[in-house]
């Protein structure tokens, strides 16, 4: 096993795709275990046998459908016309933007491609400065792989067996808060530094009907929740529902997409999804071979080590999926880390839907911390800035994150209640 392990970190420093290092180091453990290299082939396709696999590229589809259908800015708008002419209230409408938008994309990268190139350019014309407009952008934009549909959530509930619904339901208060530490950073940072007013150029008359393209947006995430808890379909069946949805508003509601970008969004899904994919069946292989070199039985000397201190366990567990997550791509660090991690705290009776909601904020923290966030890279590369100069306005929101994680620990109940409450 420590083969692997040192495989796999020198293939990821040599700079190869996730996926690729995945494959290889589980081929290189295979092969000093003299196991038979067919197992390759057939770990990789059982990895994908999965119905719950089928619902991440509705949802991707239905996202990039959403956001080259002209969706962004009517939510921005609305997301102004909500917050008012308050002071910071740019920065507040921010963080209500990306919290509307998680409920389409399911993704940071989404969120932050398509908010941030108009809060990193506009919020500095209203005096802001050009570093924090980035940081409140990357920031709020990890609440979109937590609100539901959550694309790395249909991933997680894959190779974790547990249900999408419940994971949906129990990620919905989380990200919620996720959003108000956000808006106490904000008015944290007013308080300090005295933020410019809010300059809202929607004219009234529009109001109304952003107000009524707003609710036919957001009521998406309501449609999947709603009509799964009802039993009419499945989280799965809801993804290709949310397709035909989306680009009915796309093509005949908004009239703002035609059938070329419907068609462009098609295959930029499909390039996506097959990137994704590949992951999921390469990290199979490798999870077999380090529970064939005893990966299992290292696990059993972690449980013994915290003997029952759930709270320390799960500490720990948050400290290394941040670590890790630092390293390593969220959904990569899910698919290797879930197999392994999830049974070892049902062992120490953690509730399931709580430790993954643990797991799942943990390693998406990875995406805006450096030195491999691929939202920071994003961000700079809108905002024509350095990560250093980013950092520096970055950092407070991201520890508040670290702070609202270990209140999650503490409390149980903000991942539980809800689906427990709906579901039973």
């Amino acid at each position: 096993m420590t083969w692997v392990v040192l495989s796999l970190a020198i293939l990821l420093l040599l700079g190869l795709p996730i996926s690729i290092a995945f494959g290889l180091a589980g081929t290189i453990g295979l092969l000093l275990d003299d196991q038979d290299l067919l197992s390759v082939v057939t770990r990789m396709f059982a990895g994908l046998d999965s119905f719950v696999l089928m619902a991440a590229p509705f949802y991707i589809v239905a996202g990039e459908i959403m956001n080259r259908g002209g969706i962004s800015e009517r939510l921005i708008h609305l997301s102004q016309i909500m917050v008012g002419r308050i002071r910071g209230g740019t920065a507040y409408a921010n963080v209500v933007s990306s919290v509307l938008f998680a409920g389409i994309s399911g993704t940071a990268i989404a969120d932050i491609a398509a908010i941030g190139k108009i809060f990193i350019v506009g919020m500095p014309k209203e005096g802001y400065t050009k570093e924090f407009a980035a940081a409140v952008c990357v920031a709020s934009s990890i609440i979109g792989p937590i609100i539901p549909p959550s694309v790395i959530m249909v991933l997680y509930a894959a190779v974790a067996y547990i249900s999408v619904l419940d994971l949906f339901l129990a990620a919905v208060i989380p990200g919620l808060l996720m959003g108000l530490s956000c808006f106490l950073m904000i008015a944290y940072t007013g308080y300090k530094k005295d933020l410019p007013k809010a300059k809202i150029t929607v004219p009234r008359s529009e109001i109304p009907k952003l107000a009524i393209d707003g609710a036919l947006v957001v009521s998406i995430p309501v449609f999947i929740v709603v009509g799964t808890l009802s039993g009419v379909f499945t989280p799965t069946e809801a993804g290709g529902i949310v397709v035909v949805y989306s680009a009915i508003l796309g093509l005949f509601v908004f009239k703002s997409l035609d059938l070329k970008g419907l068609m462009t969004s098609m295959m930029s899904s499909g390039r996506l999804t097959a990137g994704i994919f590949l992951i999921i069946a390469c990290s199979q292989v490798l999870n077999y071979v380090l529970v064939l070199g005893g990966i299992d039985q290292a696990a059993g000397n972690i449980v013994r080590l915290f003997d029952g201190q759930t709270f320390l366990f799960l500490l720990f567990c948050a400290f290394l999926f941040v670590l890790i997550g630092l390293a390593l791509d969220a959904g990569a660090a899910l698919l290797l880390l879930a197999p392994i991690m999830l049974p070892i705290a049902r062992s120490m009776g953690i509730d399931d839907l709580h430790f993954s909601m643990v797991m799942i904020l943990s390693t998406t923290l990875g995406l805006i911390s450096p030195p491999v966030g691929i939202v920071l890279f994003v961000s700079c590369k809108i905002g024509e800035m350095r990560i250093r100069d980013l950092w520096k306005e970055l950092g407070p929101f991201f520890y508040l994150h670290l702070a609202f994680l270990v209140v999650l620990i503490a409390i149980p109940e903000l991942s539980t209640f809800l689906p427990y409450y709906l579901r039973h």
